[in-house]
C-alpha cells in the first residue's frame, strides 16, 4: 500500500507540479524582473542615440549601448572572439561619430550623432526585444555571453595612424570584401581594402535568386530612367557587365543605352549585394546574388569563421582592417 501511495505521489509530481514549475520559470514576460547584468562595477559616461523604432532619443551608458548594438548586429551563437570583434568595431564606429571625426552627409538626426537604423548607422535592440527574439531557454545564456564580450573589450577601439578608424562591417561578402572606393567612390582608405573572406557560405543569407517577368524588370528600370532605350526583341542581350570590382562584384553594367553602377541595380531591385548575375528564361528574368551587404570592412560571418579557426578578436580586426592598431578609448 505504501508503495502505491509513493508511486502516486511521484506521478503527481512529474505530471502536474514539475511542468508548472518549468513553465513558470521560463516565462519571457518577466524580462523587466531579470536583474540587469552589469558590464563593470564602474560604468562609463552616458551617451544619447536616436531609437528609430520608437522615434525618440534615448540615453544609456556607453557600454550598455554597445551591448545592444552587438545583440542586434551579430547572432549570439557566434564564437565569443567574433562577438568581441563586433563589440570593438561597433564601439569605434560610434566613438568616431561621437567625437565628430565622421559625419553623415544627409544630417538625418542633427540632435544626436547616431541612430539605430542599420541602413544609416548601426542597429540596436533593447534587452526586452532580444529576450523575446531569443526565447526563454536561450535568453539568459546569450545575454551573459554578450555581457562577457563587452566586459572583456571595454574601452577598446580601432585606430589608424593615431586617428579613430571608420570600421564599416557587413553580414558576408560572398568570399572577398571590397575596397571602399569601389563601393562609394572617392579616395581609398588604407585599412578598408579587399581581402579574402572564408567560411561565408555558412551564412543564413548567402545566395539568393529573385525572379520577375521581363515586363516588370523593364518597368522598374524605366521608372528610374525615363530615357532608357533597348531592343525589345532580344532584351537579355541589351545587358552587359562592363567591369568588376576587386572583390568580384559588378562595378559598371550597360543596360540598353545606359551605363549604370552595380549599386544602381542593387538599389532598384533591392538586391542583397552587387555580386549579382542576370539571366533570362522564357521571358522571366532571374537575378542571383552572392553575399549580403555592402562588402566593405569586416565580414561578420567571416569573423566567426576566423574565430573558429583560433583567432582572437584583435587578430580578426587586424585581418579585415589592414594596418590598424588596437587602442584604448581613454586616449582619444
Amino acid at each position: 500500500m505504501k508503495n502505491i501511495t509513493y508511486y502516486a505521489l511521484l506521478l503527481i509530481l512529474i505530471i502536474i507540479i514539475l511542468p508548472l514549475l518549468i513553465v513558470r520559470g521560463c516565462s519571457v514576460n518577466n524580462v523587466q524582473e531579470i536583474e540587469e547584468e552589469k558590464i563593470s562595477d564602474q560604468e562609463t559616461e552616458k551617451i544619447r542615440f536616436l531609437n528609430v523604432k520608437e522615434d525618440k532619443i534615448q540615453e544609456a551608458d556607453l557600454e550598455q549601448y554597445i551591448r545592444g548594438v552587438v545583440s542586434a548586429e551579430m547572432p549570439a551563437n557566434f564564437e565569443l572572439e567574433a562577438l568581441k570583434a563586433q563589440a570593438v568595431a561597433a564601439r569605434t564606429y560610434f566613438w568616431g561619430r561621437y567625437k565628430g571625426v565622421y559625419k553623415s552627409s544627409d544630417n538625418k538626426h542633427p540632435d544626436v550623432c547616431i541612430c539605430t537604423d542599420p541602413a544609416h548607422c548601426q542597429a540596436w535592440k533593447s534587452k526586452e526585444d532580444v529576450y523575446k527574439a531569443w526565447g526563454a531557454f536561450s535568453a539568459k545564456g546569450n545575454w551573459e555571453k554578450l555581457t562577457r564580450a563587452i566586459r572583456e573589450t571595454k574601452g577598446i577601439i580601432i585606430t589608424y595612424n593615431n586617428v579613430i578608424a571608420n570600421p564599416f562591417y557587413h553580414s558576408n561578402s560572398g568570399g572577398r570584401t571590397e575596397n571602399i572606393e569601389d563601393v562609394w567612390g572617392g579616395k581609398g582608405v588604407p585599412y578598408l581594402k579587399s581581402v579574402v573572406s572564408k567560411g561565408e557560405n555558412e551564412a543564413n543569407v548567402y545566395k539568393k535568386t529573385i525572379s520577375m517577368k521581363e515586363k516588370e524588370f523593364i518597368e522598374k528600370l524605366s521608372e528610374k530612367y525615363s530615357d532608357l532605350e533597348f531592343d525589345e526583341e532580344d532584351f537579355i542581350n541589351n545587358i552587359e557587365v562592363l567591369s568588376f570590382t576587386e572583390g568580384g562584384r559588378v562595378s559598371t553594367i550597360k543596360v540598353g543605352n545606359k551605363v549604370l553602377k552595380g549599386n544602381d541595380i542593387r538599389s532598384i531591385f533591392s538586391l542583397n549585394s552587387t555580386n549579382f548575375k542576370i539571366e533570362e528564361k522564357k521571358e522571366t528574368i532571374y537575378i542571383t546574388t552572392i553575399g549580403y551587404g555592402h562588402g566593405v570592412g569586416m565580414s561578420q560571418w567571416g569573423a566567426n569563421y576566423l574565430a573558429k579557426e583560433g583567432m582572437d578578436f584583435e587578430d580578426i580586426l587586424k585581418y579585415y582592417y589592414k594596418g590598424v592598431d588596437i587602442s584604448q578609448l581613454s586616449d582619444y
